[in-house]
């Protein structure tokens, strides 16, 4: 037997896929697949590159929306950026110190932290940077980031803040002010205070209370709302504390008005109802976002925001009656 020769065939599947891919880069340069399913990218578009680790450790309460507020911009900006975040909070300086240390254990590519106790911080920082990871601050510590060895500053002057709400009580023909000072030790909220009193021409009179105690601290207010008829002013550094201050001065039959640093979705109601007169908005969305997304700035293009020697400020804005719609839509939304 013989076995016939095979007939003569167009060239084979392979033969012409290695054609095409010639021809398309020839032509084009146009990229072509070989089909493989690894088509893992980062944000920059390298292909395989492995996705940044970012730590986000804030002194945060449990339950304040003020944080999550922060954590909602933290996480837009780690989603377009392609980041891998975690978010972790302790309220007590020698804990979040701590959480530090296990975001350095972890091995986290960079690390964005508040420093409402920045000496309780300062040896943790320093531990971040001796590993090479690159710390960037928000929120609280701008009379201490630079100090402290962080890279960039995210926040509001909460001095000037402060002296700014002086100022428009002033205008308010105010005489008396209460300011409300919701966690002791927190160098932010101090320089709000002060700040008040510095250039209010009225009195100025701090109230310290235990800010994890909503029900304690509006007892506490209504307390001494009762005690002294003469307050006519009732300022608070939390968005919560101030629609808590509301309730007080109902209780309490006191004629004070009622100011706050920072808002939420129930308090723009507030303002336009006008059970509170204004809140300094320093926002927060834009403090998270700006934090995370500055370490990828920095990691992917060496950027450093204020050439690392000067703040991003991200406040003091007022919002009142009269210009509170322009943000109530975004509040609704859980942005501001």
């Amino acid at each position: 037997m013989t076995t016939p020769a095979p007939p003569h065939a167009s060239p084979g599947l392979a033969h012409i896929a290695a054609l095409a891919a010639a021809l398309c880069l020839l032509i084009t340069g146009c990229s072509f697949s070989t089909g493989s399913t690894d088509s893992g990218t980062d944000s920059g578009g390298k292909a395989g590159a492995t996705r940044l680790k970012v730590a986000l450790v804030t002194h945060g309460g449990r339950g304040d929306a003020f944080w999550d507020l922060v954590k909602k911009g933290a996480d837009a900006a780690a989603a377009k950026d392609g980041i891998e975040l975690t978010y972790a909070n302790e309220p007590e300086g020698a804990g979040q110190a701590e959480l530090v240390r296990d975001a350095i254990r972890d091995k986290v590519d960079g690390i964005a932290v508040t420093l409402a106790k920045p000496e309780a911080m300062k040896a943790a920082v320093a531990e971040a940077r001796a590993a090479g990871i690159p710390v960037v601050g928000l929120n609280s510590g701008i009379d201490a980031w630079q100090t402290a060895g962080l890279l960039q500053y995210f926040g509001q002057d909460e001095s000037v803040a402060g002296r700014a709400v002086g100022d428009k009580l002033d205008g308010l023909n105010a005489e008396h002010a209460l300011c409300v000072i919701h966690e002791r030790g927190n160098v932010a909220l101090e320089a709000r205070c002060a700040g008040v009193k510095k250039t209010f021409g009225g009195r100025t009179e701090m109230l310290y209370v235990e800010g994890t105690d909503p029900d304690a601290v509006n007892a506490a207010l209504a307390a001494k709302l009762r005690q002294d008829p003469s307050i006519d002013e009732v300022v608070t550094l939390g968005a919560q504390f101030a629609l808590g201050a509301v309730t007080s001065v109902k209780e309490a039959g006191s004629k004070a008005h009622v100011a706050t640093f920072d808002i939420n979705k129930d308090l723009v109601k507030s303002i336009q109802s006008g059970d509170v007169q204004f809140a300094v908005d320093q926002q927060p969305y834009l403090q998270g976002y700006l934090a995370v997304d500055s370490l990828w700035l920095y990691k992917t293009n060496g950027n450093v925001s204020g050439g690392g020697v000067a703040p991003v400020l991200t406040g003091p804005a007022f919002v009142t009656r009269t210009n509170v719609s322009e943000v109530a839509k975004f509040a609704a939304g859980g942005t501001r």
